[in-house]
């Protein structure tokens, strides 16, 4: 495997695109920076990995060609989708839940610890019923390999988007479990749980709602 097939102009395009997507505020990003500052760095960092798992092999049937499965078996998608937009809303209610609870006198409150392996299962559950992340990963393969192209011309997009998400979701776990985040987190924990609730209900409710 050659350093061009990694950094051709269309596979750099597919990198950007990827970046930007990944790093720009959502559920996921908006799930593991709450984590960090409220549970600490292990919780985000199981959180990422089941995120960063989920994704990953949404990444891999991009290449195997999910999209000719899906053409045949378009109730696949429908089926992701409404399972996908009620654990949104499981989420929004865990949030809610979370901004309503009495403030703890402590100042730099923690959360309850949670055993790592239900966090990175909840990690991974919430981007294996994402269709958005399906079809992201759709484009990017598609944008940076030829139509004659096959799987072996799609991995060097794999592993690169591979890094970036690493790069992405741990830089959210460490810059935000820091000891200033955590006092942060004190101070605006309702604010916190209470917009991850609204952007976990939006996000669910749109996937409940949208047309096929």
């Amino acid at each position: 495997m050659t350093a061009s097939a990694f950094l051709s102009a269309n596979v750099l395009l597919a990198y950007t695109a990827y970046f930007v997507g990944t790093a720009s505020p959502g559920p996921s990003n908006l799930a593991i920076m709450s984590l960090a500052m409220g549970s600490g760095r292990k919780a985000a960092f199981a959180f990422a990995l089941g995120v960063m798992s989920g994704s990953f092999s949404w990444a891999l049937l991009a290449t195997l060609g999910l999209s000719a499965l899906l053409a045949t078996y378009s109730q696949l998608l429908v089926a992701i989708r409404i399972v996908g937009g009620l654990y949104l809303l499981w989420l929004a209610w865990k949030s809610a839940r979370s901004a309503i609870a009495p403030r703890q006198p402590d100042a730099n409150v923690t959360r309850a610890p949670q055993p790592l392996s239900r966090l990175y299962v909840r990690g991974l559950l919430l981007h294996l019923t994402n269709p958005k992340a399906i079809l992201v990963w759709l484009s990017i393969v598609s944008l940076a390999v030829p139509a004659s192209g096959g799987a072996s011309h799609s991995l060097p997009v794999v592993l690169g988007c591979m890094g970036i998400g690493v790069f992405v979701f741990s830089s959210y776990a460490v810059l935000f479990s820091t000891a200033t985040a955590r006092r942060v987190y004190g101070a605006i924990r309702r604010w916190l749980d209470g917009s991850l609730a609204v952007v976990f209900s939006v996000a669910g409710l749109k996937l409940l709602t949208a047309r096929t």
